[in-house]
């Protein structure tokens, strides 16, 4: 593994992990308040293109950290979307 790909591999398990605290709180406690949707919304597309452009990159650090982060992403979007229909 090359020195960009260890670099490349560690910011990914670091911002994929900073985000994890977020989506644990908000299953735990389906407490949205705070979230906004229209920002949820387009972080996960953001996140959709990099995962996207890690593929056509294929690399693997990007591709798994951004799959990562939009399934978590995905689940605190999902709780604030149920919260604002049932609101």
């Amino acid at each position: 593994m090359q020195l960009g790909d260890l670099v490349g591999a560690a910011a990914a398990a670091l911002t994929t992990a900073a985000f994890l605290p977020q989506a644990v709180l908000t299953l735990r406690t389906r407490n949205t308040d705070g979230v906004s949707l229209s920002m949820y919304a387009l972080f996960m597309t953001g996140v959709a293109l990099w995962f996207a452009y890690g593929v056509f990159l294929v690399s693997w650090p990007i591709i798994i950290a951004n799959a990562i982060t939009f399934a978590l992403a995905a689940c605190v979007l999902w709780v604030k979307v149920r919260n604002v229909l049932n609101a």
